[in-house]
């Protein structure tokens, strides 16, 4: 299984020099089987533009699972040219609603808001619900759980393979479970059934500890606790995401340090990194290998190997 992080920004996008090594598109994460294109993606923010790219002159075919449906999560839509071309498949599912789902999009993807209509992006697109519970989805064995976060039904997913195992939580507010054991929220049943034993966690970092007491009612984690959350899980590797939109490069190099240096194997993520995950039994299946974009220039991985594009 290959990950890789089009989008690492929540909220709203980033732009300026100051966010041009971490990025600033927002939560866009590719899932592919080894040695093939991208067939799973994880959320349609803006980041779809630089999957586009990634893709050349070829059309996706695939699935996007739609974590929640705020504006961060779903704005990239009607910009993903590769979701345009001939013979494209984009098969986009979200968090089961009260009314239909295509109609609750249109809230957001309609005149006058918007100029089309999100039937109008192209016979190759479909919209449905999704709902708790374990399905087959592009060869994947992906498992959805309703995670709390503020305003609207909000899914984490297990993505499984039968060889590695990611987890997604991208928006999450563990408090509205109880202070948990360090005060920073509950590992909570839905979030453990997720995360327990993966060897990839991408998990919300829109916050620190101790901003907490001025942001928290945002409704996201901090990064303390998603390194909590992964030390009790047995998980392999922590990637912290959805950077705060006004996070600038070096205050997230200074959080590296802090959130990752004694805190064994987490990363930062970054626009461009991709995680390639081993099969177990691999004898590398510890040895996740870590892939910085070009424009990193310093290391973020600690506990783990790295390589350079």
């Amino acid at each position: 299984m290959k990950v890789t992080f089009f989008g690492v920004r929540g909220s709203m996008p980033a732009a300026g020099a100051e966010f041009a090594r971490y990025g600033g598109h927002t939560s866009c994460v590719a899932v592919a089987h080894d040695g093939q294109p991208p067939s799973l993606v994880l959320d349609a923010g803006t980041g779809l533009r630089r999957l586009a790219a990634s893709l050349g002159d070829r059309a996706f075919r695939g699935s996007v699972l739609v974590g929640h449906m705020h504006w961060d999560h779903v704005h990239g839509m009607p910009f993903f040219e590769a979701g345009s071309r001939p013979t494209s498949r984009v098969e986009v599912r979200l968090p089961a609603q009260e009314d239909d789902v295509e109609r609750v999009l249109e809230r957001m993807m309609s005149p006058p808001a918007f100029p089309i209509l999100p039937y109008q992006l192209g016979p190759g697109w479909s919209f449905s619900a999704i709902d708790e519970g374990t399905q087959d989805i592009e060869r994947f064995r992906v498992t959805a759980r309703e995670i709390p976060h503020k305003g609207g039904r909000t899914l984490g997913y297990r993505v499984e393979d039968g060889r590695s195992s990611l987890a997604y939580l991208s928006d999450h507010d563990p408090r509205v479970r109880g202070p948990g054991p360090t005060g920073l929220g509950a590992h909570h049943e839905a979030a453990l059934e997720l995360v327990t034993g993966v060897d990839l966690l991408v998990h919300d970092a829109t916050i620190s500890a101790d901003e907490v007491p001025r942001l928290g009612f945002l409704g996201h984690a901090c990064a303390e606790y998603a390194l909590e959350l992964g030390a009790a899980a047995g998980v392999g590797t922590v990637a912290l995401f959805h950077h705060a939109y006004d996070r600038t490069d070096d205050e997230l190099d200074a959080l590296s340090q802090r959130w990752c240096a004694s805190r064994g194997r987490a990363v930062v993520a970054r626009e461009g990194m991709t995680v390639d995950l081993p099969p177990r039994g691999s004898g590398t299946s510890t040895d996740r290998v870590v892939t910085l974009p070009r424009t990193a220039l310093d290391s973020h991985v600690h506990g783990g190997r790295e390589q350079r594009q």
